[in-house]
């Protein structure tokens, strides 16, 4: 783990639950391609706001980053790279974009909730994080949908 911020939260995380001791070291992410939205997103999970993250498949195939798994640690930093919390994931789940719902746009807890607005914001992203690949979105695309929860904060 390269990120010092990360690396020291995920110790103090081990220090209080040594039952992870053996565990793969956590990814290290901030959500968002954008400053703004990476802070307010890791303010959100924070809050118990946003307990679900979505990637598209084609965009995780295209960094090479391997698929995420039940169970698997997340440390949230700020787009600085400033460690906010532990997250864990409880759910992961392979949807085509069209077939998201109201319940898990409510997840994702950003903005007013709503289908509508996951819809609008992630269709933008998709076609910010394809176009470097020669991509585009479609409403077929597969959606690697990813619930967690919160487990350290300090």
């Amino acid at each position: 783990m390269d990120n010092a911020s990360a690396r020291n939260m995920w110790g103090d995380f081990l220090d209080a639950h040594l039952e992870f001791a053996f565990v793969d070291a956590p990814n290290v992410i901030h959500f968002c391609d954008n400053e703004t939205d990476a802070n307010e997103c890791a303010e959100l999970v924070k809050k118990g706001t946003k307990k679900a993250t979505s990637d598209s498949l084609l965009g995780l195939q295209y960094r090479k980053e391997t698929l995420p798994k039940i169970g698997d640690f997340i440390v949230v930093t700020d787009w600085e790279g400033k460690a906010q919390c532990i997250v864990r994931l409880t759910k992961v789940s392979f949807k085509p974009y069209f077939s998201i719902n109201q319940e898990y746009a409510k997840l994702e807890g950003e903005g007013d909730k709503s289908l509508e607005y996951w819809k609008r914001v992630h269709w933008d992203y998709y076609t910010r994080e394809l176009e470097p690949f020669g991509r585009v979105p479609r409403d077929s695309m597969i959606i690697v949908c990813q619930e967690f929860e919160k487990v350290f904060e300090r």
